[in-house]
């Protein structure tokens, strides 16, 4: 991918995971769900391969109940996830580091 499309991924990325975190206490849950699923989308298609298990992972916070600051903290690892790009040992690196807090904290 040419870096000046990867740069306009990742604003396109970013523009939405914002909507979303801004509308999340008001949007209802299938909502935000088909909001991130969309996300995952554009990503993957876009070689974004640390975006996906964070989606999976706020998809699956949805379906339990949880809001407020599980997805907000969701939220902000999915623009962590973003930032790894379309780099995949960035990815892989960031999915190990997300595994770790998950599973410590």
């Amino acid at each position: 991918m040419a870096n000046g499309t990867k740069e306009a991924v990742m604003a396109q990325l970013s523009q939405r995971i914002d909507a979303l975190d801004a509308g999340a206490a008001r949007v209802h849950a299938a909502q935000l769900a088909a909001d991130l699923d969309a996300i995952r989308r554009l990503a993957a298609a876009n070689g974004f391969g640390a975006v996906s298990p964070v989606v999976h992972a706020l998809e699956a916070a949805l379906g339990r109940g949880e809001r407020g600051p599980a997805v907000s903290s969701g939220l902000a690892l999915l623009r962590d996830a973003v930032r790894c790009g379309d780099d995949a040992r960035s990815g892989a690196v960031f999915a190990a580091a997300a595994c770790s807090l998950r599973i410590a904290g």
